[in-house]
Protein backbone atom coordinates (compact mmCIF):
# COMPACT_ATOMS: atom_id res chain seq x y z
CA UNK A 1 0.00 0.00 0.00
CA UNK A 2 1.46 2.95 -0.87
CA UNK A 3 2.62 5.76 2.08
CA UNK A 4 0.78 8.57 0.41
CA UNK A 5 1.91 10.65 4.22
CA UNK A 6 5.35 9.32 4.02
CA UNK A 7 5.94 10.31 0.34
CA UNK A 8 3.76 13.92 0.83
CA UNK A 9 6.58 14.16 3.41
CA UNK A 10 9.63 13.42 2.24
CA UNK A 11 8.51 16.03 -0.90
CA UNK A 12 8.18 18.67 1.32
CA UNK A 13 12.21 17.78 2.96
CA UNK A 14 13.27 18.03 -0.59
CA UNK A 15 11.39 21.17 -0.66
CA UNK A 16 13.27 22.62 1.77
CA UNK A 17 15.99 21.37 1.89
CA UNK A 18 16.49 22.80 -2.09
CA UNK A 19 15.21 26.05 -0.72
CA UNK A 20 17.49 26.27 2.08
CA UNK A 21 20.33 26.79 -0.79
CA UNK A 22 19.72 30.17 -0.58
CA UNK A 23 18.32 30.98 2.58
CA UNK A 24 20.78 32.76 4.82
CA UNK A 25 20.95 33.82 8.40
CA UNK A 26 21.09 37.32 9.56
CA UNK A 27 22.64 39.30 12.60
CA UNK A 28 22.08 43.14 12.34
CA UNK A 29 19.66 43.82 15.20
CA UNK A 30 20.35 43.61 19.09
CA UNK A 31 18.80 40.52 19.93
CA UNK A 32 16.79 40.09 17.06
CA UNK A 33 18.15 38.00 14.12
CA UNK A 34 16.58 37.61 10.72
CA UNK A 35 16.83 35.18 7.15
CA UNK A 36 17.11 36.71 4.16
CA UNK A 37 17.93 34.66 1.13
CA UNK A 38 20.06 34.86 -2.37
CA UNK A 39 18.30 36.84 -4.70
CA UNK A 40 20.85 37.79 -7.02
CA UNK A 41 24.95 36.60 -7.49
CA UNK A 42 26.63 39.39 -4.17
CA UNK A 43 22.82 40.41 -3.20
CA UNK A 44 20.38 39.27 -0.24
CA UNK A 45 17.20 40.38 0.32
CA UNK A 46 15.69 40.85 3.75
CA UNK A 47 12.98 42.36 6.13
CA UNK A 48 14.03 46.14 6.82
CA UNK A 49 12.87 45.87 10.31
CA UNK A 50 15.71 43.85 11.38
CA UNK A 51 18.70 45.52 9.91
CA UNK A 52 20.25 48.53 12.48
CA UNK A 53 23.36 48.07 10.94
CA UNK A 54 25.18 49.71 7.32
CA UNK A 55 28.15 47.21 7.19
CA UNK A 56 29.79 45.01 8.49
CA UNK A 57 26.63 42.43 9.33
CA UNK A 58 27.35 39.10 10.17
CA UNK A 59 26.17 36.82 7.78
CA UNK A 60 25.64 32.86 7.76
CA UNK A 61 25.54 31.57 4.39
CA UNK A 62 24.21 28.21 3.65
CA UNK A 63 27.16 25.75 3.71
CA UNK A 64 28.01 27.04 6.73
CA UNK A 65 30.91 30.28 6.56
CA UNK A 66 30.44 33.36 7.79
CA UNK A 67 31.05 36.78 6.31
CA UNK A 68 30.12 40.47 6.47
CA UNK A 69 27.66 42.17 4.23
CA UNK A 70 26.65 45.64 3.52
CA UNK A 71 23.89 47.45 2.92
CA UNK A 72 22.79 48.57 -0.06
CA UNK A 73 19.62 50.38 0.65
CA UNK A 74 16.36 49.95 2.15
CA UNK A 75 12.61 50.78 2.04
CA UNK A 76 10.75 51.07 5.56
CA UNK A 77 7.54 51.28 3.81
CA UNK A 78 7.39 48.08 2.14
CA UNK A 79 9.77 46.10 4.82
CA UNK A 80 12.90 45.09 2.33
CA UNK A 81 16.63 45.54 2.24
CA UNK A 82 19.40 44.44 -0.07
CA UNK A 83 22.41 43.75 1.57
CA UNK A 84 25.77 42.87 -0.75
CA UNK A 85 28.07 39.82 0.31
CA UNK A 86 30.95 39.41 -2.78
CA UNK A 87 31.76 36.35 -4.02
CA UNK A 88 28.53 34.49 -3.30
CA UNK A 89 26.36 32.96 -6.11
CA UNK A 90 22.55 32.25 -5.82
CA UNK A 91 20.71 30.09 -7.26
CA UNK A 92 17.97 30.77 -9.67
CA UNK A 93 14.77 31.58 -8.09
CA UNK A 94 11.93 30.20 -10.25
CA UNK A 95 8.82 32.25 -9.72
CA UNK A 96 5.54 31.17 -8.79
CA UNK A 97 1.91 32.20 -10.55
CA UNK A 98 0.12 34.50 -8.10
CA UNK A 99 -0.50 32.49 -5.24
CA UNK A 100 -4.67 32.07 -4.34
CA UNK A 101 -6.52 31.50 -1.12
CA UNK A 102 -5.85 27.96 0.59
CA UNK A 103 -3.00 27.38 -1.13
CA UNK A 104 -0.04 25.20 0.51
CA UNK A 105 2.83 27.64 0.92
CA UNK A 106 5.76 26.82 2.95
CA UNK A 107 8.36 29.60 4.39
CA UNK A 108 11.79 28.42 4.12
CA UNK A 109 15.09 30.66 6.38
CA UNK A 110 18.04 29.93 8.42
CA UNK A 111 18.77 29.73 11.99
CA UNK A 112 21.87 28.92 13.01
CA UNK A 113 23.26 26.27 10.44
CA UNK A 114 20.07 24.33 10.19
CA UNK A 115 17.48 25.14 7.94
CA UNK A 116 14.21 27.00 9.76
CA UNK A 117 10.54 26.07 7.74
CA UNK A 118 7.31 26.03 8.30
CA UNK A 119 4.12 25.33 6.40
CA UNK A 120 1.14 27.25 6.29
CA UNK A 121 -2.04 28.32 3.73
CA UNK A 122 -2.49 31.71 1.84
CA UNK A 123 -5.69 32.75 4.10
CA UNK A 124 -6.08 36.00 2.25
CA UNK A 125 -4.87 36.66 -1.67
CA UNK A 126 -6.64 40.39 -2.33
CA UNK A 127 -5.58 43.14 -4.51
CA UNK A 128 -3.10 46.30 -3.92
CA UNK A 129 -2.66 47.14 -0.19
CA UNK A 130 -1.00 50.73 1.22
CA UNK A 131 0.82 48.93 4.58
CA UNK A 132 1.27 50.96 7.92
CA UNK A 133 4.51 52.18 7.22
CA UNK A 134 3.08 53.94 3.97
CA UNK A 135 4.28 51.86 1.55
CA UNK A 136 2.46 50.36 -1.49
CA UNK A 137 2.60 46.72 -3.11
CA UNK A 138 0.57 45.05 -5.57
CA UNK A 139 -0.96 42.59 -3.35
CA UNK A 140 -1.92 41.69 0.18
CA UNK A 141 -0.74 37.98 0.62
CA UNK A 142 -1.72 37.27 4.74
CA UNK A 143 -0.06 33.67 5.50
CA UNK A 144 -1.79 31.27 7.93
CA UNK A 145 1.86 30.12 8.93
CA UNK A 146 4.04 29.79 11.88
CA UNK A 147 6.01 33.02 12.06
CA UNK A 148 8.87 31.80 14.37
CA UNK A 149 11.83 33.85 15.93
CA UNK A 150 14.03 34.61 13.11
CA UNK A 151 11.69 33.60 10.58
CA UNK A 152 11.23 37.06 8.93
CA UNK A 153 12.59 37.13 5.63
CA UNK A 154 12.47 33.84 5.04
CA UNK A 155 11.62 32.64 1.10
CA UNK A 156 7.87 31.46 0.81
CA UNK A 157 7.48 28.60 -1.73
CA UNK A 158 4.96 26.84 -3.05
CA UNK A 159 4.76 23.25 -3.40
CA UNK A 160 6.56 23.26 -6.63
CA UNK A 161 9.53 25.06 -5.45
CA UNK A 162 8.81 28.26 -6.81
CA UNK A 163 9.33 31.54 -5.23
CA UNK A 164 6.07 33.61 -4.16
CA UNK A 165 7.42 36.24 -2.00
CA UNK A 166 9.27 37.19 1.20
CA UNK A 167 7.86 35.97 4.70
CA UNK A 168 7.45 39.43 7.58
CA UNK A 169 5.93 40.15 10.20
CA UNK A 170 6.91 43.99 10.59
CA UNK A 171 3.90 44.42 7.84
CA UNK A 172 1.26 43.98 10.07
CA UNK A 173 0.09 43.45 13.31
CA UNK A 174 -1.84 40.22 13.18
CA UNK A 175 -0.72 37.53 10.92
CA UNK A 176 2.69 37.59 8.89
CA UNK A 177 2.44 38.53 5.16
CA UNK A 178 4.28 37.43 2.02
CA UNK A 179 5.75 40.55 -0.01
CA UNK A 180 5.08 39.35 -3.47
CA UNK A 181 7.60 37.91 -5.56
CA UNK A 182 7.09 40.44 -8.34
CA UNK A 183 7.06 43.37 -5.98
CA UNK A 184 10.16 42.23 -4.81
CA UNK A 185 12.36 42.51 -8.14
CA UNK A 186 10.59 45.78 -8.94
CA UNK A 187 11.46 47.63 -5.40
CA UNK A 188 14.96 45.78 -4.91
CA UNK A 189 15.56 46.59 -8.43
CA UNK A 190 15.04 50.47 -6.54
CA UNK A 191 17.34 49.86 -4.18
CA UNK A 192 20.30 48.68 -6.15
CA UNK A 193 20.14 51.52 -8.55
CA UNK A 194 19.03 54.17 -5.65
CA UNK A 195 20.01 52.95 -2.37
CA UNK A 196 15.59 53.94 -1.56
CA UNK A 197 12.69 53.49 -3.59
CA UNK A 198 11.94 57.16 -5.52
CA UNK A 199 8.16 57.82 -4.59
CA UNK A 200 6.53 60.16 -7.23
CA UNK A 201 4.27 63.33 -5.21
CA UNK A 202 2.14 65.95 -6.48
CA UNK A 203 2.34 68.94 -3.10
CA UNK A 204 -1.82 68.34 -2.71
CA UNK A 205 -3.36 67.50 0.23
CA UNK A 206 -6.70 65.52 -0.38
CA UNK A 207 -9.65 64.14 0.91
CA UNK A 208 -12.13 61.84 -0.57
CA UNK A 209 -15.46 63.03 -1.02
CA UNK A 210 -18.42 61.45 -2.83
CA UNK A 211 -19.42 62.55 -6.31
CA UNK A 212 -22.91 63.58 -7.41
CA UNK A 213 -24.54 60.79 -9.44
CA UNK A 214 -25.04 63.88 -12.65
CA UNK A 215 -21.35 63.59 -12.98
CA UNK A 216 -21.52 60.12 -14.47
CA UNK A 217 -21.69 62.00 -18.07
CA UNK A 218 -19.79 64.67 -16.91
CA UNK A 219 -17.04 61.85 -16.96
CA UNK A 220 -18.34 59.42 -19.11
CA UNK A 221 -18.36 57.04 -16.26
CA UNK A 222 -19.65 55.69 -13.11
CA UNK A 223 -17.08 56.68 -10.69
CA UNK A 224 -18.50 57.74 -6.81
CA UNK A 225 -15.91 59.57 -5.19
CA UNK A 226 -13.25 61.72 -6.02
CA UNK A 227 -10.07 63.23 -4.50
CA UNK A 228 -11.23 66.65 -3.24
CA UNK A 229 -7.99 69.05 -2.90
CA UNK A 230 -7.45 70.69 0.57
CA UNK A 231 -3.88 72.20 0.39
CA UNK A 232 -1.72 73.02 -2.47
CA UNK A 233 1.96 73.39 -1.73
CA UNK A 234 3.44 76.37 -3.26
CA UNK A 235 5.51 75.95 -6.24
CA UNK A 236 4.47 72.20 -6.02
CA UNK A 237 3.91 70.18 -9.02
CA UNK A 238 0.31 70.52 -8.78
CA UNK A 239 0.39 74.32 -8.07
CA UNK A 240 2.66 74.42 -11.16
CA UNK A 241 0.48 72.55 -13.55
CA UNK A 242 -2.76 74.65 -12.73
CA UNK A 243 -4.06 72.71 -9.70
CA UNK A 244 -5.93 74.92 -7.00
CA UNK A 245 -7.68 74.82 -4.03
CA UNK A 246 -11.00 73.10 -4.35
CA UNK A 247 -10.83 71.13 -7.58
CA UNK A 248 -12.04 67.40 -7.22
CA UNK A 249 -9.11 65.04 -8.61
CA UNK A 250 -11.09 62.48 -10.40
CA UNK A 251 -8.22 60.96 -12.76
CA UNK A 252 -4.44 60.79 -13.30
CA UNK A 253 -2.38 59.26 -15.97
CA UNK A 254 -5.49 58.03 -17.51
CA UNK A 255 -6.50 56.23 -14.37
CA UNK A 256 -9.29 57.13 -11.93
CA UNK A 257 -8.44 57.52 -8.37
CA UNK A 258 -11.24 57.53 -5.27
CA UNK A 259 -8.74 57.75 -2.63
CA UNK A 260 -4.70 58.52 -2.01
CA UNK A 261 -3.70 54.89 -2.51
CA UNK A 262 -5.40 54.96 -5.99
CA UNK A 263 -3.44 58.39 -6.28
CA UNK A 264 0.07 56.61 -5.57
CA UNK A 265 -0.40 53.68 -8.05
CA UNK A 266 -0.98 56.43 -10.63
CA UNK A 267 2.62 57.90 -9.83
CA UNK A 268 4.45 55.17 -9.31
CA UNK A 269 7.20 55.30 -11.82
CA UNK A 270 6.03 58.39 -13.11
CA UNK A 271 8.79 61.06 -11.56
CA UNK A 272 9.63 63.45 -13.65
CA UNK A 273 6.76 62.54 -16.61
CA UNK A 274 4.05 64.93 -17.53
CA UNK A 275 0.70 63.31 -16.72
CA UNK A 276 -2.77 64.26 -17.45
CA UNK A 277 -4.49 64.89 -14.45
CA UNK A 278 -8.52 65.54 -14.54
CA UNK A 279 -10.56 67.46 -12.47
CA UNK A 280 -13.71 68.51 -11.59
CA UNK A 281 -13.95 72.78 -11.30
CA UNK A 282 -17.12 74.21 -10.75
CA UNK A 283 -19.24 71.50 -12.35
CA UNK A 284 -16.85 70.94 -15.06
CA UNK A 285 -14.20 68.82 -16.19
CA UNK A 286 -11.17 70.01 -16.70
CA UNK A 287 -7.48 68.57 -17.93
CA UNK A 288 -3.97 69.92 -16.55
CA UNK A 289 -0.29 68.47 -17.21
CA UNK A 290 1.22 68.02 -14.35
CA UNK A 291 5.01 66.84 -14.10
CA UNK A 292 5.75 64.86 -11.16
CA UNK A 293 8.14 65.64 -8.58
CA UNK A 294 9.46 63.42 -6.25
CA UNK A 295 8.35 63.16 -2.26
CA UNK A 296 10.85 65.27 -0.80
CA UNK A 297 12.07 63.04 2.10
CA UNK A 298 13.48 60.53 -0.33
CA UNK A 299 15.75 62.80 -1.93
CA UNK A 300 19.62 62.91 -1.15
CA UNK A 301 20.83 65.95 0.18
CA UNK A 302 23.18 67.94 -1.43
Amino acid sequence: MENVLGNFSANLADLVERAGQCAVAIEARHRIGSSGFLWQPGLIVTAEHAIRRDEDIPVLLPGGNRASAELVGRDPGTDLAVLRIEGVSAPELVPAPQPRSGEIVLAVGRHGPGVLAAMGIVSTAAGPWKTWRGGQLDSLLRLDIGAYPRSSGSAVIDTQGRFAGMLTTGLTRTAPVAIPAAAIDRIAAELVAHGRVPRGYLGVGLQPIPLPAAYAGLLNRTQRSGLMVLSVEPNGPAESGGVLLGDVIVEIGGQPVTDTDDVQIALRGSIGRELPVVVVRSGRRTQFGVTIGERPEFKRTQ
